[in-house]
């Protein structure tokens, strides 16, 4: 099948095209203008910008801490009976299947769970291969298990905590690493209730920079496309800003992660203690080329906190709304589940320009990548209308005349005017996270990419443009039409190939029979358990 999607303003950074033109699919790939051959298909795309699929990198849409929210708040469950339109989250609620439809309908086509547990990835597998349309991927957690911090305190070879690293996305089938609040699970089960980076965990006499400088000097060394992905310590609290910026500082030239930089924006000024630090933060960003960060952008409304940060999700039960929270432990990742409402006071305020002012003060798109950190920010619905605030100054304008003034007070938004460009969010959603992942197969639209293509009819209202695209191709089959979808086609999960050297295995069977008096091979799992036909697909690690 030759299909032509013709005439439309083709936006793709990573070949250079900004401009009329028209793209060829075939057999599901992008390729080159056939001579002499008529498409089997065309779509008229006059009047349309043409992009790669979106592509997100951090949104939690699978695993234990999703299902536990949604046992936590059943009346956010599609399939909960009717409430009154006034239960907080009566009319929020979408299942697996609306996941992959929801993501589809703007236009992405590749979305990263952010954080699964390696004991549970059995169990974010099977709920991933039930989201339709979109491909997937999952970040290993590690940082506050108990083998990683025994390797760390015994001062083991780095190249055996590699092989662990290695053995550990292998068996979890996983696209990266990422670590939360490093040690500081582990310390929170010794009742410590604050962790900074260069705080020790009990009983391990290890730091949290240790843990965070040893797995990302194994991620390297591995040569797995994404950086560490670090969620760092003191997330919300005033004053995060420090532990940012000395995080970053600990990049030392070695590429690097930092998760939903929003949430670390917050600096100690005023009568209440709490300001924004995101022109401070922003300067530190672009200052160190070898980071890279993902906002995590709060918008106004009701949603709820998913985090396997167990001490700070424990701290946060309080503010709960509504008053109902889960805090759980677990023999490496332990997490919290809190249902949070960002209204338009002086602290959700501070919180909603403090993310938008990362969006504009990071000089180079290729380095801050749009999320809300799905569903802790702000659903991943909420993204038309953020395109809508980056992309035009009035727009922000209008929204902070009902904001605190008191709170806008404490930041630098109203001065600045930026306004993002098509391509600046074709970079940011489609080119840098495929540069980011390693998925040189998709966010472009050159000869031999995936036939992942997102066709949206032009508009002066960014929000209504990439809220209901025209037309979505995934690997060449059309999905969505007008906005509306017209095939539940399933994606694929995708995985590094590591191969785990043989050592670390005998060592991890001997671990597991002596802790826990159980065989390796519960935390491992063949293919066919996902009960899908082919259900990976495999990212090659750098050479």
């Amino acid at each position: 099948m030759l299909t032509l999607i013709m005439g439309g303003h083709v936006i793709d950074p990573l070949n250079g095209r900004n401009g009329i033109g028209d793209v060829w699919i075939e057999d599901g790939m992008i390729v080159a203008a056939p001579e002499g051959r008529q498409p089997d298909e065309i779509y008229d795309a006059t009047g349309c910008i043409v992009m790669a699929g979106a592509i997100d990198i951090h949104s939690h849409i699978g695993g234990g801490n999703v299902n536990t929210a949604r046992l936590l708040l059943p009346e956010h469950h599609k399939a909960h009976l009717p409430r009154p339109a006034t239960t907080p989250l009566a009319n929020v609620g979408w299942s697996t299947q609306q996941t992959g439809r929801l993501y589809a309908q703007m236009g992405f086509t590749t979305v990263i769970e952010p954080a699964m547990s390696p004991a549970n990835a059995l169990h974010t597998h099977l709920e991933l291969a039930d989201i339709p349309i979109i491909d997937r991927g999952a970040l290993a957690i590690l940082g506050n298990d108990d083998f990683l911090l025994s390797l760390i305190r015994k001062g083991e070879s780095p190249e055996m905590i590699r092989d662990y690293v290695a053995w550990t996305v292998a068996s979890a089938r996983a696209l990266g690493v990422k670590t939360i609040n490093a040690g500081g699970s582990a310390a929170f089960k010794e009742n410590v209730r604050t962790f900074s980076f260069d705080d020790e965990v009990p009983s391990y006499g290890v730091s949290s920079r240790r843990i965070v400088k040893t797995l990302q000097m194994a991620v390297d060394s591995l040569g797995i496309p994404h950086p560490l992905h670090v969620h760092c310590n003191n997330l919300g609290v005033p004053g995060a800003a420090e532990t940012a910026a000395v995080t970053i500082e600990a990049a030392e030239g070695v590429p690097m992660h930092l998760a939903h930089l929003q949430f670390y924006g917050y600096g100690t000024e005023g009568k209440r203690k709490f300001s924004s630090a995101a022109a401070q933060l922003a300067e530190k960003v672009n200052s160190t080329p070898e980071v890279t960060i993902d906002v995590g952008q709060v918008m106004f409304g009701q949603t709820v906190t998913i985090s396997s940060d167990a001490l700070r999700q424990f701290a946060a039960r309080g503010g709960a709304n509504p008053k109902k929270s889960v805090i759980y432990d677990a023999e490496g990742n332990g997490g919290g589940i809190v249902p949070y409402a960002y209204r338009q006071d002086y602290y959700g305020s501070l919180q909603w320009a403090v993310g938008l002012e990362l969006f504009l003060l990071i000089n180079d798109p290729w380095r801050v990548f749009f999320t809300t950190d799905h569903p802790n920010g702000a659903p991943f619905t909420a993204y038309p209308a953020l395109f809508k605030l980056l992309m035009s100054r009035e727009a922000r304008r209008e929204a902070m005349e009902g904001l605190h003034k008191g709170a806008l007070k404490h930041t630098t938004l109203a001065s600045i005017d930026r306004e993002y460009t098509l391509e600046e969010i074709a970079i940011m959603t489609r080119a840098a996270p495929s540069r980011l992942l390693g998925l040189t197969d998709r966010g472009h639209l050159g000869s031999g990419a995936v036939g992942d293509v997102a066709v949206y009819r032009k508009d002066d209202d960014a929000e209504r443009m990439f809220g209901a695209a025209e037309y979505v191709f995934k690997n060449g089959e059309l999905v969505v039409r007008k906005g509306e979808i017209v095939s539940l086609k399933p994606g694929k999960t995708l995985r590094l190939r590591v191969q785990p050297d043989k050592a670390i295995v005998k060592k991890l069977e001997d671990y597991h029979q002596q802790r826990y008096g159980l065989s390796l091979d519960w935390f491992n799992f063949p293919d066919w358990a996902v009960g899908r036909e082919e259900p990976f697909g495999e990212v090659s690690c750098r050479s």
